[in-house]
């Protein structure tokens, strides 16, 4: 699995990639050592609009989908308000 994970990190992109295998601690050990922003396990082009996309290295400039893309776009505010006590 070493070889195989540094030949595939041996480049200068890392949108996406996939596995096929039966054997389930092969496909977590790839999943996490793959330099990818997406992984398929046993499927491809598998996701959904909650999922956020985006590659890693030189593909792309971040996430899109989910919340993780519209972050970037969003100002976070806070705001204490003290509520006065009722008074009867």
């Amino acid at each position: 699995m070493e070889e195989v994970l540094e030949r595939a990190n041996n480049t200068s992109y890392g949108l996406a990639a996939g596995v096929v295998t039966k054997n389930l601690e092969n496909a977590i050990t790839f999943s996490q050592g793959i330099q990818a922003g997406m992984v398929w396990v046993n499927t491809y082009l598998s996701a959904n609009a909650q999922v956020p996309f985006g590659g890693y290295k030189m593909s792309g400039i971040g996430r899109e989908g989910g919340e993780e893309g519209i972050l970037p776009y969003c100002e976070i505010k806070t705001i204490t308000v003290k509520i006065p006590k009722k008074t009867s």
